[in-house]
Formats: C-alpha cells, sequence, structure tokens
C-alpha cells in the first residue's frame, strides 16, 4: 500500500456548483456577507454535495477511533495506561460529554477498536472485532506498529468509511477514545511541520502537571529522533510513531474524501491524521472542517499547515469528540439557511426593463 496513491483518487467538491451557490446566495433577501461564516459553510456544503439548494444534514455520525499508546506507561498522561476501554465503557453507557451531547443531538455513536489494551470480553463484540492488535507501541524506543499492522489499520478505516457512506452517512464527527494518543500526535505534527516537541508539546483532555508536561515533551523528542528519517512515507510514519487507531482513523479520513463524505475533526489526534492524510493527498483537506480549537498547540500547527479554520473556539479541551460534535448544530443551522432563506422577488429588475423599453419606444416614435 501507498498512501500517495490517494492523491489521484481525491477530487475536490465541485466548483462548478460553488459559483451557483455563492450566485444563489447573492440572491437571497438577507444581505452577501451578514451571515458570517454560515455563507460559507453553505457554500461549502453545496459543493460537498453537489447540490442547489444544499440538502439538510440528515444523517450524521459520530465515529470514534479507540486505541493504547505504550508511551502513556511513561506517566505523559492523565490517565493510567492501557484505561482506554473505561472511556469506550463510560461512553457506552451514556456517562461521558460526547455521549451526553449525542442524546441531545440525536446522532448515533460509532466506536471502532483498533487497539485497545484489554480483554475484549470488556467490551461489546460490535467494537472491539475490527482490533488490529493490543495496544501500540512505545514510540520513544520501539515502533506503534509493524508494517502490516499499519497497513490493517489503515485499511480497517477505509473500510468503515465505506460502511458510512454506503449505509447514508452525510456528515461524520470524527473523534478518539485513546490514552497516550495526544503523545503520538504531537509527535506526527512536530515531524510533518518540522518544528521541536516543546513547540507541540499540550497538556492533553485529561490534564497532566508541569512534571508528567517534561516527561511528554522528552518522550516526544525521542519519537521524533525515530520519526524523522522515515518522513517520505506516510505508512512507515504511522507504523513508526502513531498508532493502530490513528493510522485506521487517517485512512478513514482518505476514503471518506474519495467517497465524497464531509467530516468535522475534533481535536489534536484527529488533526495529526488530517495532516498525514494532507501529506498523502493534497485535496484531502476540502472535505474537512476544523470543529474547534482544543487549545493543544499541535493541533493549532496542524490546522494552519492545513489552511482549516476552527469553527468554534469555547475551551472545549475534554476530547473524544465532544467539541466537533458541538459544531454540528452549526453546520447544520448553515445548510438550513442556505436552503429555505428566499430570494428576493425580481420585480424592480423587471421595471427598470419596462421603463428602458417604454423609453426605446418613444425614441423610436420619435426618430420615425
Amino acid at each position: 500500500m501507498n498512501l500517495d496513491d490517494f492523491s489521484d483518487l481525491i477530487e475536490r467538491p465541485d466548483g462548478g456548483v460553488r459559483r451557483d451557490a455563492e450566485e444563489r446566495r447573492e440572491r437571497m433577501i438577507v444581505p452577501v456577507g451578514s451571515l458570517g461564516r454560515l455563507d460559507e459553510l453553505g457554500e461549502w456544503l453545496s459543493a460537498a454535495q453537489q447540490s442547489v439548494p444544499v440538502k439538510a444534514i440528515e444523517q450524521p455520525r459520530v465515529v470514534l477511533f479507540a486505541g493504547d499508546h505504550g508511551v502513556a506507561g511513561l506517566g505523559v498522561s492523565g490517565r493510567a495506561a492501557g484505561t482506554a476501554h473505561e472511556l469506550v465503557r463510560a461512553t457506552l453507557d451514556g456517562a461521558t460529554p460526547l455521549a451526553v451531547l449525542a442524546r441531545q443531538f440525536s446522532v448515533p455513536v460509532r466506536i471502532v477498536d483498533a487497539g485497545l489494551d484489554c480483554d475484549p470480553e470488556l467490551l461489546p463484540e460490535s467494537v472491539v472485532r475490527h482490533r488490529v492488535r493490543r495496544g501500540s507501541g512505545r514510540i520513544d524506543v520501539e515502533d506503534a506498529l509493524t508494517a502490516e499492522e499499519a497497513e490493517r489499520a489503515v485499511r480497517l478505516g477505509m473500510a468503515i468509511a465505506d460502511e458510512e457512506a454506503d449505509s447514508g452517512t452525510d456528515l461524520v464527527v470524527l473523534g478518539d477514545l485513546s490514552v497516550g494518543g495526544t503523545t503520538a500526535a504531537a509527535t506526527l505534527i512536530a515531524a510533518l511541520c518540522g518544528t521541536d516537541a516543546s513547540v507541540v508539546t499540550g497538556r492533553g483532555g485529561a490534564g497532566i502537571d508541569d512534571l508528567a508536561w517534561m516527561r511528554k515533551c522528552a518522550a516526544i523528542r525521542d519519537a521524533l529522533r525515530r520519526a524523522r528519517p522515515v518522513l517520505g512515507d506516510q505508512l512507515e510514519l504511522l507504523a513508526t510513531v502513531g498508532g493502530a487507531d490513528l493510522a485506521a482513523a487517517t485512512g478513514f479520513l482518505l476514503q471518506c474524501a474519495v467517497r465524497r463524505l464531509p467530516v468535522i475533526l475534533d481535536g489534536v489526534v484527529s488533526a495529526a491524521c488530517a495532516l498525514v492524510g494532507q501529506r498523502a493527498a493534497f485535496r484531502a483537506p476540502d472535505w474537512w472542517l476544523a470543529g474547534q480549537a482544543s487549545g493543544e498547540p499541535a493541533q493549532a500547527k496542524a490546522l494552519d499547515r492545513m489552511a482549516l479554520n476552527p469553527l468554534l473556539d469555547h475551551g472545549v479541551i475534554v476530547g473524544e469528540g465532544s467539541g466537533a460534535l458541538l459544531a454540528l448544530p452549526l453546520v447544520r443551522a448553515a445548510a438550513a439557511l442556505a436552503a429555505e432563506l428566499p430570494e428576493r422577488e425580481p420585480v424592480a429588475e423587471e421595471e427598470d426593463d419596462a421603463d428602458e423599453g417604454a423609453q426605446a419606444a418613444a425614441a423610436y416614435g420619435d426618430a420615425t
């Protein structure tokens, strides 16, 4: 597998349809620009859907890729290593912010175990049946995955994207359920942006103290030394310093772009996967929205590199897709406004035409 092959498969949203949407917007009763970014969102959706007027978002879905990262054993996370399955269980039980918001917005949630470090019996078969491996390697001293595992993870993400597209999902909110995932994500972003570890090291969704931050920074520094020699091959990069969940999310994002399925990104983990995807296929980010600014420095760097401007900045750092899901009502509002606001009546234009006709007739009469 070569991720660069996606470059030939991904096209940008239809530019002609977007121009038609812009022209329709200019005819609406509300002045152009008065709705701010909602205008831009409506036109982007029209181009993605190839439809003017834009269609309502009727079947959104939250997709969460779950995994444990060996680097968490260094004490770089606010959660104990190997406990990502507890996040999964809490989400399934409806006891996380993401689960509460999903109920509020009536959006189904799909959790995919790509690399949890737990006994499969602890979770439903529908969650664990896709697992690539049990936990990912400690990226500061060893590869996260073998080459074969990395390819399996990417193909897993592609298959999930195809299943969602085939089932009628019309927009995806992408998130993650991981412990140690922000360390791997920051490493990927630092490697792809050519920055130092201290520039991208944040405190994660669970929050860490200064000592843990220094351990995290050191782990990213060491992982970067291992990442830089393999920057020319995105699949090898994911195997070296990514993880099963990050590789699966990368494959998912790329295949969603192939299938013309829009995605709202959440925090630093999804941003890192998107940045790897952009490296493979430069047109792919045109199919993604940045749902929120999480406050993670690595996320800000990745979004800047992809020219993606977050829709929200409310200081939501809990992760798990919550911030991206909060952006969904804004996207739905943009679609509704673009589709349902009436156009101006062309009365004035018709009167002007009539006046011009009368003037022309009078001039013709004078001439004869």
